[in-house]
């Protein structure tokens, strides 16, 4: 059996998206789960980890993850599904962030919907 595939530059970097994607969901998952207390309702600003620079970390690591995959793949269609996830994850991410400026008039205006410094 040839396991060369296993040194290749695609497996690599769609192992470390990947890993990176796993860990970004789980945190963020985490810190949406703590951001209330028992017994508290409305809604909170959560804050720490990317959540300092994003609105939605998790579609950022949605992002990365089908990112890796399509690295990995090499293909067309994995591209093209990379570039129909972030077509709808994008404007989603950009809705959320505009709700988060409107409800919470102190939120901060350095924050970017989905992916830091960019968008």
């Amino acid at each position: 059996m040839n396991n060369q595939w296993f040194f290749d530059i695609r497996f690599i970097i769609r192992i470390a998206l990947s890993i990176l994607g796993m860990y970004i969901n789980h945190r963020s998952d985490q810190m949406l789960i703590n951001l209330r207390g028992p017994g508290e309702t409305g809604y909170k600003i959560p804050t720490g980890f990317l959540f300092d620079k994003v609105s939605c970390p998790n579609h950022l690591r949605e992002i990365i993850e089908w990112l890796g995959f399509a690295i990995l793949s090499w293909s067309l269609p994995t591209t093209a599904f990379v570039i129909w996830t972030m077509a709808n994850l994008i404007p989603r991410s950009l809705n959320h962030h505009h709700w988060y400026q409107k409800t919470f008039p102190d939120y901060s205006k350095d924050h970017k919907a989905c992916i830091p410094h960019l968008v």
